[in-house]
């Protein structure tokens, strides 16, 4: 069907199935696990392989350079664990590569700005939903503010988090691509609407899950305070005990899905 002309390009969704450039007609399938985590904490997958006798059975490459995919066992449960990248344009095309692989079942887990004081450092926060402020989610489902979570994956991470006895929060999250403008109003904005966090790939992810049917679930571990009138980093991306110990979570959930 011909598009129908918007007022910007970027409200003009084309809903065929296949595009000129389509990952399962590039991307060969690899013998690897169905579940995947994608973690955004570079030094817990570095420290796969030596600590946790990861192995490397893939990878994805880009002109930022080669992204191992790494496979693990959780209990009697093989998966593989991999960076997404930085960004939601990136860490789609990671995700579609993933599925064209054979994944079909992710857990994602990584930081995010909070809009409330109250999210101390490390407090997790399980992604229902998330306000579509960015470009890429609108390529891949019909324009909408938001784009909710399916309940699956959802349930599986909340299932992990109370078995370990971890307080959580679940809720929305604000996905942006311009961190440099995360100004006042639209911080004010996006917390009356709801959003606990902000971050740059959520919606993304989501939205590709929805498109290609593959079940995704992300949480977030509060880090910078972006609530107030001055940012406090609050040395977020120190936390290396707390990274790590979401990565597993996530594992945990992912072995569940």
């Amino acid at each position: 069907m011909p598009l129908h002309p918007q007022p910007y390009p970027i409200l003009e969704f084309d809903d065929a199935p296949e595009a000129l450039i389509e990952p399962s007609r590039l991307i060969p399938r690899a013998d690897i696990p169905s579940r995947c985590v994608l973690c955004f904490f570079q030094e817990v997958l570095a420290a796969l392989p030596a600590d946790h006798g990861a192995t490397q059975v893939a990878e994805v490459r880009s002109e930022q350079g080669i992204t191992p995919v790494y496979a693990l066992e959780v209990g009697d449960t093989s998966l593989v664990a991999a960076h997404p990248g930085v960004g939601a344009p990136l860490a789609a095309g990671i995700l579609e590569e993933l599925i064209a692989m054979g994944c079909d079942r992710f857990i994602v887990c990584g930081g995010a700005g909070v809009l409330r004081r109250d999210l101390v450092v490390g407090h997790p926060v399980i992604v229902t939903g998330a306000v579509r402020d960015e470009g890429t989610s609108y390529h891949y489902v019909a324009p909408s503010r938001e784009v909710v979570a399916e309940p699956g994956p959802v349930a599986a991470l909340e299932g992990v988090l109370r078995a370990h006895g971890v307080e959580y929060l679940a809720g929305k999250t604000w996905t942006t691509d311009a961190f440099y403008r995360e100004t006042p109003d639209r911080v004010a904005r996006r917390r009356e609407e709801g959003c606990l966090t902000v971050e740059m790939e959520a919606a993304a992810f989501l939205a590709v899950a929805r498109f290609r049917g593959v079940a995704l679930g992300q949480v977030l571990y509060s880090g910078d305070d972006v609530s107030g009138e001055v940012w406090d980093s609050r040395q977020w991306q120190d936390r290396t005990s707390v990274r790590e110990r979401l990565f597993w979570l996530a594992a945990e959930a992912c072995a569940a899905l």
